[in-house]
């Protein structure tokens, strides 16, 4: 039987727009949601695949430190690229960010909803499973 779900929300418009949280957390497993390179303060978003992922992947750390765990702990990221010309840029920022963790990775050539976004990622980590870098 599961334990009670608990929910990480990072301000986004679309969180509230849409009614969803950042990220879901039952027990030790976090269920991160799909996240593009907005800076969510500002409501800018960031220019080029690259910074976008970035960008991403910072509103992901944010969610995962709210939620006891880190980086360090992801045992999945999906990745949604409108742009196949975009992945090397993607690719360099995923290795830098969560490459010493190894996680499970699925890519998708899909367009995405937000106007102007050129990533959008999201992961699953599960608590105490990694060993922080």
């Amino acid at each position: 039987m599961a334990g009670k779900r608990t929910h990480v929300f990072s301000g986004s418009v679309y969180e509230e727009m849409a009614g969803y949280a950042r990220a879901v957390v039952v027990d030790e497993r976090i269920f991160v949601s799909g996240t593009i390179g907005v800076d969510f303060v500002t409501g800018e978003m960031v220019e080029g695949a690259g910074a976008q992922t970035a960008a991403a992947f910072d509103t992901i750390e944010n969610a995962l430190v709210e939620a006891g765990s880190g980086l360090h702990d992801i045992v999945r990221v999906r990745i949604f690229v409108p742009d196949p010309d975009d992945m090397a840029a993607i690719s360099g920022v995923l290795k830098d960010r969560v490459g010493f963790t190894r996680p499970a990775n699925t890519t998708i050539c899909s367009p995405l909803v937000v106007p102007g976004a050129r990533v959008e990622i999201e992961v699953e980590a599960i608590r105490g499973s990694g060993t922080p870098e």
